[in-house]
């Protein structure tokens, strides 16, 4: 078998050119036959003095990952459109985007000489209600005793009902304006009304401004209630099969990519986007208290991972690349204050966190040691 000698101090490349000088090296004997039958001896001082590692294969969690994108967002019955009822000019507002309200807070008030007429329609329905009750009970009572015509009395109960019907009738719209008709009287008839908030929220938009005439379902101020922020991902169909409910995910923002944060999905959509061919995630936050650092519409980039299986692996730093092919040092002996390795072709798959797969694991003993640390300063010398 044919040797070279290589300097110890290749070890340490700061002190390279006094090493070419120096008669003290030790030299490291290589047995070079083919690149996958390679062999490498080092003393104790050699080893130690470049800080170099033993380790063993290690059973290590592979995942399948999906990659997905998508953006934060609140569940529907978190966000609000505010509009009125009833068209009228804006009065007073004062709020501004990203402002708290409580519901039932008042957002803006709306005045309109209509609201004076509906409710006075509504007090002089009432005042005839009273009168036309107690007319119907009287035709009741007399034509019980066949005193009155059946005509009066038919006519006496259309009129009761009919304006039954336009009081309740008109008690709802007042309603619906904020007026409590029960507490409607003369003396507290006004001409403006109170829009208050739905929800609590935060406000996102406001779309009117004081004068401004509001018309009738249009929307005047939207708001967004973040107490349960979750993400909305997006993963292409042909990833569909491996996603599952109750799987992790990581995701980071784009205003801070170094960061990871951690969901769990917990729905997936049941339709596929026919343009862009994709298909709804639906993820929880792990932690919640982190929801305060997002905001609704915020971009994400996600990892789902997906299935899961325990692997033999190396550290990272075991696995020397040459031509496309994968070369690790294995120990064949240590004696005498000497390691022997031997270098032997790998079949590599998946890496994670700092683990690379090894394929061809059952080709080596389970007590098998690998040169973890500075196989590739040996093997590409």
């Amino acid at each position: 078998m044919k040797f070279f000698t290589i300097s110890h101090l290749f070890f340490a490349a700061a002190l390279t050119l006094v090493s070419c000088s120096s008669n003290n090296s030790e030299p490291i004997e290589i047995a070079a036959e083919s690149p996958a039958e390679s062999g490498y001896t080092l003393s104790e001082n050699q080893f130690q003095t470049s800080g170099m590692e033993l380790g063993k294969m290690e059973m290590k969690e592979f995942h399948e990952v999906v990659k997905a994108n998508g953006m934060f967002d609140v569940p529907p019955k978190n966000k609000a459109s505010v509009s009125s009822y009833f068209g009228g000019t804006v009065k007073d507002i004062e709020l501004l985007p990203g402002e708290h309200v409580k519901k039932g807070q008042t957002l803006f008030i709306l005045e309109n000489p209509d609201f004076v007429q509906m409710q006075q329609d509504y007090l002089e329905a009432k005042g005839q209600l009273t009168y036309l009750k107690s007319d119907y009970e009287r035709q009741t009572n007399l034509a019980e005793d066949n005193v009155t015509s059946q005509k009066t009395f038919l006519k006496a109960e259309s009129d009761y009902a009919v304006t039954k019907v336009k009081v309740e009738s008109l008690g709802k719209k007042l309603s619906l304006m904020n007026i409590n008709p029960n507490t409607l009287t003369l003396e507290n008839m006004r001409s403006v009304i109170a829009i208050t908030s739905p929800i609590d929220a935060y406000i996102t938009k406001v779309n009117i401004i004081r004068g401004a005439f509001l018309s009738p379902a249009q929307a005047a101020i939207e708001l967004v209630n973040t107490d349960h922020l979750h993400l909305e991902l997006s993963v292409f169909e042909k990833d569909l099969p491996k996603v599952r409910v109750g799987q992790d995910i990581l995701f980071r923002i784009q205003e801070d990519k170094g960061q990871e944060y951690k969901a769990t999905v917990h729905l997936i959509n049941k339709t596929i986007d026919p343009e862009n061919r994709t298909i709804g995630i639906h993820g929880h936050l792990v932690d919640e208290k982190s929801a305060d650092q997002f905001t609704p519409g915020m971009y994400v980039e996600a990892t789902i991972y997906a299935t899961s299986k325990s692997m033999a692996a190396l550290p990272q730093n075991a696995v020397v690349e040459i031509d496309d092919k994968s070369y690790v040092l294995e120990l064949e002996s240590s004696s005498n204050n000497e390691y022997v390795f031997s270098q032997k072709e790998v079949k590599t798959g998946a890496t994670t966190s700092g683990f690379i797969e090894i394929l061809n694991a059952p080709d080596f003993d389970s007590n098998a040691e690998f040169l973890t640390n500075g196989a590739f300063n040996l093997i590409t010398e």
